[in-house]
């Protein structure tokens, strides 16, 4: 007869995928240990291994996680009974929470899930082109004839090249706010670079400097 888990099993294990992202993000999957893991949710090591198999079994959590979070993002948003370019821009505005909460996550997935077998990546892009044909369709709704000129595709993933390295710049304490620039990658798809209301970005308008616009800028790279 199988064990029966304690009440708290899932929610313990759910901060250790949290903990485990937050290292594999600072540190690369490759250069994070177990035993850091362990010590970083306050554990020891034979309890760590009461939750997860191993390594690959977070990553894979993470990974898994987190495509499935923004698979289910699409749906939500497509099952609402609204106009093509509202639709649109909420989609992009969902995304862009969706990252500002989940920055760990999103780097673990962009940058090492190249260390999962073949099966495993190959689930994951599915995922992932789900999201993407979502995105796209969104895009010809918007405008019909994007589907036979071949450009969905490619001007989706200019889209998503705006939003998916955002957390890479973006300090999530400066005065540009991640709901501010959902909609300005909105007005900059759809209008061009002159349908980018600049006056609601700050107190000095038209009058930002360098210096102003490095406080909204961080470097993210791995140590």
């Amino acid at each position: 007869m199988p064990r029966k888990r304690a009440a708290g099993f899932d929610n313990q294990r759910e901060l250790i995928i949290e903990q485990a992202a937050t290292l594999f993000a600072r540190n690369g999957f490759p250069g994070t240990s177990m035993n850091e893991v362990a010590q970083a949710c306050d554990l020891s090591k034979a309890s760590l291994y009461h939750y997860v198999s191993d390594k690959y079994q977070l990553l894979m959590y993470i990974c898994e996680g987190h495509i499935e979070r923004l698979c289910a993002l699409v749906d939500e948003v497509g099952s609402q009974q609204l106009a093509p370019e509202e639709r649109l821009r909420l989609m992009v505005q969902r995304f862009v929470e969706e990252y500002a909460d989940a920055q760990n996550e999103h780097r673990v997935l962009t940058e090492d899930v190249r260390f999962l077998n073949e099966a495993d990546q190959q689930r994951i892009l599915g995922g992932e082109r789900k999201v993407v044909d979502a995105m796209a369709q969104a895009m010809i709704a918007v405008r019909p004839e994007l589907d036979a000129s071949k450009m969905a595709k490619p001007l989706t993933m200019l889209l998503f090249g705006m939003i998916n390295w955002m957390f890479m710049w973006l300090k999530p304490d400066g005065e540009l706010t991640h709901a501010r620039m959902a909609a300005v990658v909105s007005d900059l798809l759809f209008g061009g670079i002159g349908a980018v209301r600049l006056e609601e970005i700050g107190s000095n308008q038209g009058n930002e400097d360098s210096s102003q616009l490095s406080s909204n800028v961080r470097s993210k790279g791995r140590k």
